[in-house]
């Protein structure tokens, strides 16, 4: 291949039009240019669901983690390394605590979602009535 040889490709219409729809998210400072109003209202619900989610997640997963380092301390000589005459009972502790903390995850799930919806109440009501419902 030389020098004066160069080589074109060109994108498809949809692989175009979500090219445009990424620039004008970036342009925009995040907002997408000519949101229309059903597009932003189902943003705003799904924005609800996924702060909680992601909370109880991490909590849930947290607490699975220290749970398996409860029983670990237990089943294994790295919990003797640790407190050489309780491990067994400070490892079912700290099993108890993690287990309580992965149980806590479902109900922080709720109180999140609710918190959320609270706060994106006045926006999503006022979306509606522009919508005509």
């Amino acid at each position: 291949m030389t020098d004066n040889e160069n080589f074109t490709y060109t994108y498809s219409a949809k692989e175009m039009d979500e090219i445009r729809k990424i620039k004008e998210k970036y342009e925009q400072g995040g907002e997408p240019k000519g949101e229309t109003p059903i597009e932003r209202l189902r943003r705003l619900d799904r924005t609800a669901d996924r702060v909680a989610t992601i909370a109880s997640l991490v909590l849930g997963i947290v607490g699975i983690l220290v749970m398996g380092f409860g029983m670990s301390m237990i089943m294994t000589t790295f919990g003797e390394a640790i407190s050489p005459e309780h491990y067994f009972e400070v490892g079912i502790c700290v099993g108890i605590l993690g287990g309580i903390v992965a149980g806590v995850a479902y109900p922080v799930f709720t109180l999140v979602q609710k918190k959320t919806r609270k706060k994106l109440a006045p926006e999503i009501l006022k979306l509606t009535e522009e919508i005509g419902e």
